[in-house]
């Protein structure tokens, strides 16, 4: 197992973007990582996860699974599959915030509905901002294939804070 930490270039861009984070409205902050005026998280390229599109309440990601997340059953986790379902439906509730706030997951559920492989191809997940209101927020997302086949979908409530009470 590679338990290396992250190279130092990663960890100064992750606390430029941070700050920047702070700054920025969550949209803002968002298609600023989008058209590369920020750096991404160091988690979407090991994950292989990119935005694709950022609109106030809606997002949409797109995953390319590979043989690197297959379980011991020949398809793809149902981790990595949880990561990009979580990763829009947590960008659809930052895409609300104003600057200076900032949000944790509270509880995430998802379900699974087909398997993953590297067959699958390219997969869509769009997260949806369903209510946000001064310190909860919720959203929900679906992840699709290619085909337009639905291969999971899940709901997340998230904490929304300012920024200078997060410690």
């Amino acid at each position: 197992m590679d338990t290396q930490a992250p190279e130092t270039s990663q960890l100064i861009a992750g606390g430029a973007a941070r700050g920047s984070m702070r700054a920025m409205s969550g949209i803002e902050f968002l298609r600023a990582l989008m058209d590369g005026s920020l750096p991404t998280p160091a988690f979407s390229p090991t994950n292989r996860i990119r935005p694709v599109e950022a609109e106030e309440g809606r997002v949409v990601f797109e995953g390319e699974p590979k043989g690197d997340f297959y379980n011991p059953m020949g398809t793809v986790h149902g981790g990595w599959i949880a990561t990009l379902i979580d990763t829009a439906m947590a960008c659809a509730v930052h895409s609300s915030l104003k600057p200076g706030e900032i949000f944790t997951t509270l509880d995430m559920s998802v379900t699974f509905v087909r398997p993953v492989t590297e067959a699958t191809g390219t997969l869509r997940c769009e997260g949806v901002l369903l209510h946000s209101g001064g310190r909860v927020a919720s959203a929900e997302g679906k992840v699709y294939d290619t085909s337009g086949r639905l291969i999971a979908h899940g709901s997340e409530t998230c904490l929304v804070t300012r920024a200078n009470r997060a410690g």
